[in-house]
């Protein structure tokens, strides 16, 4: 899929393409959906290479900053292995190297990833 956003051509894969139409949906701008879904794949490459810093905006409005991972090697002891893929709920899930747990955010409420 190939969208164009302000006259510039944006190669969208798959899931992306899924990211970008439940954003789009939800905030009922398809620009939006496009931007967010591209920074959710920028996150989530940061989660797997290491520890992410982000922001983002919870239920109430307030916004948090977060520093986050996915990395199989530091996260390998808190993860049992059942449950179901945060992304087929239209989520990113991270643990929280502050808290010291598994959170998750919703797709459209990203705000900006460092």
């Amino acid at each position: 899929m190939i969208a164009v956003v302000n006259n510039n051509a944006v190669v969208i894969n798959n899931s992306t393409s899924r990211r970008a139409n439940v954003i789009a949906q939800r905030t009922g701008s398809d620009v939006m959906g496009v931007v967010k879904a591209q920074m959710i794949d920028v996150l989530k490459a940061k989660l797997q290479n290491g520890i992410a810093h982000f922001l983002f905006s919870k239920k109430d409005g307030s916004l948090r900053e977060a520093w986050g991972t996915t990395a199989n090697n530091l996260i390998k002891a808190n993860v049992n292995g059942r449950g179901i893929s945060r992304d087929s709920v239209n989520c990113v899930c991270y643990w929280d190297v502050e808290k010291g747990g598994f959170r998750s955010l919703r797709f459209e409420n990203l705000v900006q990833v460092f």
